[in-house]
């Protein structure tokens, strides 16, 4: 698995830019990655020293459309924490 196929996007949120100020992104990944292939993708795609790793499983919710009923994707999200001496990540350019 590439690093490419192991980081799927960035999760776009008002609480995940405000933690960018402390140097913390949060990712969309992969169902079976683990936290050493999050860091070692990070590193590799981002050229950015990884302090810390936390994953988390997005369990799926129940939503309606009129009558139907449906359930939203499951999804694994990671907060990648980075070093103080590492550079950001330029995922908005200003």
């Amino acid at each position: 698995m590439t690093a490419r196929d192991i980081i799927k996007r960035p999760v776009v949120t008002e609480a995940s830019m405000n933690a960018m100020d402390d140097r913390k992104y949060t990712f969309d990944v992969a169902q079976d990655a683990n936290k050493v292939a999050v860091r070692k993708a990070i590193e590799e795609i981002f050229g950015v020293k990884v302090l810390k790793v936390n994953i988390m499983n997005v369990h799926p919710k129940k939503k309606r459309v009129g009558r139907y009923e449906g359930y939203t994707n499951r999804r694994r999200k990671a907060i990648v924490t980075l070093t103080a001496d590492s550079e950001p990540i330029k995922i908005f350019e200003d």
